[in-house]
C-alpha cells in the first residue's frame, strides 16, 4: 500500500505546483480577486496534503496498518473533493461547488485523526492487536 500513497503524494505535489503556476500566471488577469483567492486555497490544501500522503507512505512502509491505509484514502478523497470543488468554484463561478467543499474538508479531518491514531500506534511499536484491522 505504501507505493500507492507515495505515487499519489508525488502526483498531487506535481499537480499542485503546476496549478499554482497556472493560477499565478494565466489566471491572475482572468479571475476576480476572490476567485483567485479560492483557487489559491485549493492549491495550498492540495500541496499540503500531498506532503502528508508521502508521510503516510513512509509510515506504511515501516508498519503497514489498516488505520494508516485508511488515513491515506481519506486524504486522497479529501484532496479530490475539497480542492477539486474549490477549483471548480473559482473557474466556473457556480456557487454550489462551495457547498461540496465541507465534505472534502471532513475527509481531510478524518485523515488527520486516522493518522494520529494509526501513526501513533505504528511508531510506538505497541499497536493493540486487532484494533486497527491487523489481527
Amino acid at each position: 500500500m505504501a507505493p500507492v500513497f507515495l505515487v499519489l503524494g508525488a502526483l498531487n505535489g506535481a499537480l499542485s505546483v503546476a496549478l499554482g503556476a497556472f493560477g499565478a500566471h494565466a489566471l491572475r488577469a482572468r479571475l476576480d480577486p476572490r476567485a483567485l483567492e479560492i483557487f489559491e486555497t485549493a492549491v495550498r490544501y492540495q500541496s499540503t496534503h500531498a506532503v502528508v500522503l508521502l508521510a503516510v507512505a513512509l509510515l506504511l512502509a515501516r508498519r503497514p496498518t489498516a488505520l494508516l491505509a485508511a488515513s491515506g484514502w481519506a486524504f486522497t478523497a479529501g484532496i479530490l473533493i475539497f480542492s477539486g470543488s474549490l477549483y471548480l468554484l473559482s473557474l466556473t463561478g457556480v456557487g454550489r461547488w462551495g457547498a461540496v467543499a465541507p465534505i472534502g474538508g471532513s475527509a481531510l479531518i478524518l485523515g488527520w485523526v486516522l493518522l494520529a491514531v494509526g501513526g501513533g500506534r505504528a511508531l510506538s511499536g505497541n499497536p493493540r492487536p486487532g484494533a486497527d484491522g491487523d489481527g
